[in-house]
């Protein structure tokens, strides 16, 4: 049998057969679809990639960023949505998908809600907090990894740390991963963990939706992983996921074999580094060994050591120099104080005390003489000013008044003002600068 190579197609043409078949079709052009996105990424350029799904399918989506700069809402994993668009198959890979033109928000999924209050409730406790973060042992020996005892995870993490550092023990605590009563599970094991002679705890699983991953996300957990007194490197999922255990744990790896690749060092960069140490530190030693030789033929070469009487003599001279600035100064000294001393003795004062005496009397009858005009003159303007003000009262003193003939008349104990307050009948009192004159009211005229 001769095949026929016209008769074979090639896979372009037929995924460009299948393509243009997708776009002929009227009712792919515009499809109206509902589902809960996940597996989201935004790209650089703007444009969005996604995956709608439901209880049993998924579509993979993507939308160009000229329709996606008109959405007025943040898509990400968990979000439900309505979307419009059309469905057409990328050639590249021969799979089919659904170019998403618009999208709208069909109510938030109740596990993001949860997610993100929890998240909120916790930040604000401080869980999240970096000063309460443990550092990781730089050469752990015995490492705790709670996790499925079957699947990739435990066997990624196995792996790495015996290629990496292969000294170190490990430890596997089996917990569920996945499910209602998986949450109790991996917080009896982390307790559990903390009677074990651990240096550094791994806590993870592989990747999967935000259903599989949402044991990470239960409080009772974070609570766990907090509390724990062994450093924790949380390894929940792939790069692009996050979950509460992933912001309360000390350490974040984006993959359960970078949770390895963080928990030990490389043997072989050991070595390299060992290695590099043994160099150097043989390459110092030469070079030290070399420097004290030098200085050794230096010391033996030198006209002192040959000459050690010199070093003597140079010390001696020094001494003798030392004296002799000793000795001059204590003469200084004693000669300054003899000056002063004579200069006391010399003091007329203290030879003639009485002449002290004499100057401080005459001070004493100068300031005495002071004292007393400055106590006359006082005197003389206070006597002053109290004549003064006794003229000023004797010019407002109502007796003077009287004195010069005039009287005040009461009616009742109340001073006469008007002639209209005066009753036929009244009793009056006069009272005069000698005397009162009580007298009774019989007549009255006015001017």
């Amino acid at each position: 049998m001769n095949p026929n190579p016209s008769k074979y197609l090639t896979i372009s043409t037929i995924n460009r057969y299948l393509k243009d078949q997708f776009d002929r079709n009227e009712h792919l052009r515009t499809v109206f679809l509902k589902g809960e996105i996940s597996n989201f990424k935004g790209h650089t350029t703007g444009h969005l990639y996604f995956s709608l799904k439901d209880e049993t399918s998924k579509i993979n989506a993507i939308m160009f960023s000229r329709n996606a700069s008109k959405l007025t809402f943040q898509p990400m994993d968990g979000t439900k949505v309505l979307v419009v668009g059309r469905i057409s198959v990328y050639e590249a890979t021969g799979s089919y998908q659904i170019y998403v033109e618009e999208m709208q928000e069909d109510g938030i999924g109740n596990l993001y809600i949860a997610f993100e209050k929890l998240k909120e409730q916790l930040s604000k406790e401080g869980l999240f907090d970096p000063k309460y973060k443990k550092p990781l042992p730089k050469y752990p020996s015995c490492i705790g990894i709670v996790t499925a005892p079957t699947g990739a995870a435990i066997r990624d993490i196995l792996s790495t740390i015996k290629r990496r550092y292969p000294m170190c023990k490990t430890i596997l605590f089996p917990s569920l991963v996945q499910g209602e009563y998986a949450a109790p599970d991996i917080v009896r094991n982390i307790k559990r963990a903390s009677n074990y002679p651990i240096d550094l705890l791994i806590v993870g699983r592989g990747g999967g939706s935000i259903e599989d991953l949402w044991a990470f996300n239960e409080e009772i957990v974070a609570r766990a992983i907090y509390e724990s007194n062994i450093p924790i490197i949380s390894a929940v999922g792939h790069e692009v996921d996050f979950t509460i255990a992933d912001f309360v744990a000390d350490h974040r790896a984006p993959t359960p074999t970078g949770a390895a690749e963080m928990a030990v060092p490389n043997v072989v960069d050991l070595k390299n580094y060992l290695h590099q140490l043994q160099i150097r530190l043989g390459e110092a030693i030469i070079k030290k060994l070399k420097y004290q030789k030098l200085v050794l033929e230096s010391l033996k070469s030198s006209f002192v050591i040959k000459n050690p009487m010199i070093m003597f003599d140079n010390k001696r001279q020094a001494l003798d120099l030392l004296q002799d600035r000793l000795q001059n100064g204590m003469t200084s000294y004693l000669e300054n104080k003899k000056m002063i001393l004579e200069q006391y003795r010399k003091n007329y004062l203290l030879n003639h005390p009485e002449t002290l005496y004499e100057t401080k009397k005459e001070s004493l009858k100068q300031y005495k003489k002071s004292f007393i005009r400055l106590i006359t003159g006082i005197i003389e303007k206070n006597r002053v000013e109290l004549y003064h003000n006794i003229q000023k009262l004797e010019l407002v003193n109502p007796l003077g008044v009287l004195k010069r003939g005039y009287s005040v008349s009461y009616i009742n104990g109340e001073v006469i003002k008007d002639i209209k307050n005066v009753a036929i009948g009244n009793k009056m009192e006069i009272i005069l600068s000698n005397g009162k004159i009580e007298t009774i009211v019989e007549a009255i005229k006015e001017n």
